[in-house]
């Protein structure tokens, strides 16, 4: 494997979180279904992504420092 990602970015850490929280979901009286985890998990992982990438930019629009080649 030659790509790493972050563990935020990956759909099957978030749909394992979410496998784990939904019965404790279930007993606070809200019923995930497997569809609703999965699309959960997507939304999430769609959010970490365009998160990471605004706070790149904006982190390189306020830096003081120039970039060297």
């Amino acid at each position: 494997m030659d790509y790493a990602k972050k563990w935020y970015l990956s759909k099957t850490v978030w749909g394992a979180l979410l496998a784990v929280a939904a019965p404790l979901f279930q007993m606070g009286g809200i019923y995930l279904d497997e569809g609703m985890q999965s699309d959960l998990a997507t939304s999430i992982t769609t959010f970490a992504g365009a998160s990471g990438g605004l706070l790149a930019l904006f982190g390189r629009i306020s830096a003081k420092d120039t970039l060297v080649r």
